[in-house]
């Protein structure tokens, strides 16, 4: 009587090969070692193993008389039944890591008033090389003395132990202080009430924006946007953490530079938006404000700027009332969050992109909502809006309330920037 062999039967013989260390009569062995040819003496396992040394170990190994009925003239196996028979032990070998591999490096946290200097020795002596601002993050090389070594964002250097937090607390810390961020990565991401894809669509989002995470379950993310708390498929978002890491000498002077080159940009604006109104005013009227705008001094300009955001944002409350339209720029016909901002500010001669994340980067920063003026732009999760003073903004929320008027602070402003 002549037997057939199945995947069962291969994973018996490689398991007793393998792992039980038995073996089997040498014409059951011809039998496994007549289908590896087939599989290819060349092919390579997950670990670099070939099939020609798993025949050479067979070989060896197959010398048992349990199984001398078996008929080896009909065998037919595959490559497939041969890979999946043998792999499972390559894999085993593969995914061990030991302990020193799967540690994670040593957190540490600034916890200070405003910044500590980093330096390149464990001295108060030592060149500054960086600061590390309060709750930023860094990891922990070694210890000296009652100094760090550290390494954080580009900066590598020593900072005084008393000012940070390190292991268990510095994450605890770490986890309340850090930023998740979801990346859109679809053109355009659904995001639904419930963490499923038959769930009603609560809103749409546009690739490349990034939204603040909430929660996670089930190949979901819960994110936050206008519309309000909802979930999107993972398979369609990067998230990552994002901390507040050091800032080098370099990187601090770049930035000092960004931000009075941004100034100067926004001092022109300002100006060339002053022009802009008083054209429309008479032209003798014209003529003077551009008398005075030759001669203003830097706390004019300031006052100018403070008047041309009072005229944003009077001007943005005209449409209150009209149509939110995803993707849509029109003040009347409907626009989506960032297309108003956008269609907004055109009307004074600025030119600002139609994303609510690429506008958290337009203009300058305003430190809190007690600087912010009118004029100045808010951005959320998902959402921008133009602040109009009394700590409110006007917005095109959503497509059930369109362009309206809500409180500032009903949701976490991820940044103000100002135009003018």
């Amino acid at each position: 009587m002549k037997h057939i062999w199945t995947k069962a039967g291969i994973c018996a013989i490689a398991a007793a090969i393998f792992f039980t260390g038995s073996g089997v009569q040498s014409f059951a062995a011809n039998a496994v070692m007549g289908s590896l040819p087939a599989a290819g003496l060349g092919l390579t396992m997950n670990d670099g193993a070939s099939v020609a040394a798993i025949r050479n170990e067979i070989t060896a190994v197959v010398t048992d008389t349990d199984i001398a009925y078996v008929d080896n003239s009909n065998l037919n196996v595959s490559d497939l039944e041969i890979v999946w028979a043998v792999e499972p032990r390559v894999k085993e070998n593969k995914t061990k890591l030991t302990e020193e591999q799967t540690e994670e490096p040593d957190l540490i946290i600034a916890q200070v008033n405003s910044h500590v200097n980093i330096r390149n020795t464990p001295s108060t002596e030592g060149e500054i090389v960086g600061k590390l601002y309060d709750n930023s993050v860094g990891t922990l090389i070694a210890q000296v003395d009652d100094w760090y070594q550290i390494k954080s964002g580009n900066v590598e250097g020593y900072v005084k132990a008393e000012y940070f937090k390190v292991g268990a607390e510095a994450k605890q810390i770490a986890d309340e202080v850090g930023n998740k961020i979801a990346t859109v990565t679809a053109e355009t991401l659904r995001v639904r009430t419930e963490p499923s894809l038959e769930a009603t669509i609560l809103g749409l989002i546009p690739r490349g924006d990034q939204l603040s995470v909430l929660d996670t379950a089930d190949g979901f993310v819960k994110v936050s946007i206008e519309e309000g708390d909802g979930w999107v498929s993972a398979d369609y978002v990067d998230v990552a953490v994002e901390y507040v890491t050091a800032e080098s000498k370099e990187e601090e002077a770049a930035r000092l530079a960004a931000e009075a080159q941004a100034r100067e940009e926004s001092r022109r604006a300002a100006e060339a938006a002053e022009a802009k109104l008083r054209e429309k005013e008479a032209a003798k009227a014209a003529e003077k404000a551009a008398q005075q705008a030759a001669t203003q001094s830097a706390s004019a300009i300031t006052a100018a700027s403070s008047s041309l955001g009072q005229a944003v944002a009077s001007f943005a409350l005209q449409f209150v009332g009209n149509p939110y339209v995803y993707g849509g720029t029109s003040l009347t016909n409907g626009a989506d969050c960032s297309g108003f901002v956008m269609s907004v500010y055109k009307n004074f001669g600025v030119s600002l992109p139609h994303s609510s994340y690429s506008d958290r980067y337009v203009g300058y920063a305003v430190g809190s909502m007690a600087e912010a003026q009118p004029g100045d732009i808010i951005c959320y999760s998902g959402h921008v809006a133009i602040y109009i003073g009394n700590g409110q903004i006007v917005h095109a929320s959503t497509k059930k309330t369109g362009i309206k008027v809500s409180d500032a602070s009903y949701r976490k402003p991820l940044a103000i920037r100002r135009i003018f």
